[in-house]
């Protein structure tokens, strides 16, 4: 196993939220003092691998602070989950940055501003996102960042996330009604679909689609009201959706309970028991992102059987192939009303033919999305590194 050391800070880290006013100054002083106890030690890590713009000015103090010149040289590989959160901050803040000298002042700007994601780019030894598409779209579209991620393309890699196949197996999951394998699927997930339509008061006779997530313009939430409006009152479905964000979308969501009891409902919050339930129990998983950087809840949907439905973007057209492609899930190529609704429309259609439907369906639990290939990946790029 691996020793994991916490920072505390009461004054700035013992806080209501996750996020506050004072942002700037609670991330820097968690990488300053990381980078201090990382002067105490005896043996200096081989590599720093750091994530987002939180840590993204470990890189640049590394190797421009005056303080840390006994850790210059150490390797160090940036991972961007989202590029549009940036960490910027004005130049009225800069002495909270440990001492460096000036005339590489560049390094910390972007747009006249300090744009820590932006140095952490500029400086890492390597940069990783999440999925190898997102990383061809943030050279596009990375919120002011896409000219720097092109020049600095060749130490740029995607490698995508995976996920934790111990807490997400249907075999052993405690969450569930009824535990099931690639052998089991079918009385299983009719087990817990049973309980899931009872429990939420939707017809369990027809396909059952689930949305589990942020309900936020970038998953494509904004548009649910109007999709899910059109797709019940044409198509022979039963919806059921877990998540919270944009309150006017919350309150769309809610009104459309009145109007289509039997066939839809939604639970606004987020609950662990239910998040497994609904993979479990569902027929297809609705994911129609703007952006996707990678996409994990894809990868529980496939882990449990369950046919995901994506738009073709970042980690999900890494994961999931359409059908017509000898594939195994439904994709649409843009996230718009009418496109939406006709990726309902397929799986619906996927649905009467039973056949099919249950042959893709059994087919899907065997897809290898554990950590297991991506951290070869890392581990391999360490090596590089180091070497």
């Amino acid at each position: 196993g691996f020793d994991i050391f916490f920072v505390d800070i009461p004054e700035l880290l013992y806080k209501e939220y996750v996020y506050s006013p004072d942002d700037t100054e609670r991330f820097l002083a968690f990488q300053i003092a990381v980078l201090d106890w990382m002067l105490t030690l005896k043996q200096p890590p081989d590599t720093v691998h750091c994530h987002d713009h939180h840590t993204a000015l470990v890189p640049f103090m590394l190797q421009e602070s005056y303080k840390y010149k006994p850790l210059h040289g150490i390797p160090t590989i940036l991972t961007i989950h989202n590029a549009q959160y940036q960490g910027w901050f004005s130049y009225d803040k800069l002495a909270l940055i440990p001492n460096f000298d000036l005339k590489n002042i560049g390094l910390l700007d972007w747009n006249h501003i300090i744009n820590p994601l932006a140095a952490g780019i500029k400086c890492a030894w390597r940069v990783t996102t999440v999925s190898p598409s997102y990383l061809e779209e943030l050279k596009i579209k990375a919120n002011g960042l896409e000219s720097l991620l092109r020049h600095e393309s060749a130490k740029c890699i995607g490698i995508l996330n995976g996920i934790d196949t111990n807490v997400w197996n249907p075999e052993t999951d405690t969450f569930i009604r009824k535990n099931y394998t690639q052998r089991t699927i079918v009385s299983g997930k009719k087990a817990n679909k049973k309980w899931l339509c009872k429990e939420f008061n939707v017809d369990v006779d027809q396909p059952l689609l689930v949305f589990i997530g942020r309900l936020v313009e970038e998953k494509g939430a904004h548009l649910f009201s109007e999709i899910f409006d059109s797709a019940l009152r044409n198509l022979p479905i039963s919806i059921l959706l877990l998540g919270s964000g944009n309150k006017p979308i919350e309150h769309n969501l809610q009104k459309l309970k009145e109007e289509y009891k039997g066939t839809y409902n939604a639970y606004i919050g987020y609950d662990e028991k239910l998040a497994h339930l609904m993979y479990a129990g569902a027929d297809f998983l609705l994911m129609p992102s703007l952006v996707e950087p990678c996409g994990l809840n894809q990868l529980y949907a496939l882990r449990y059987g369950t046919i995901p439905v994506v738009s073709n973007v970042g980690g999900l057209k890494d994961t999931v192939v359409d059908i017509s492609n000898h594939g195994f899930g439904i994709v649409h190529r843009q996230t718009t009303v009418k496109e939406v609704y006709g990726a309902i429309g397929r799986a619906g259609e996927l649905y009467k033919n039973q056949k099919e439907f249950r042959a893709i369906r059994k087919s899907i639990m065997q897809l290898d999305h554990s950590w297991d290939a991506s951290a070869k990946e890392y581990i391999t790029l360490y090596h590089t590194l180091i070497s």
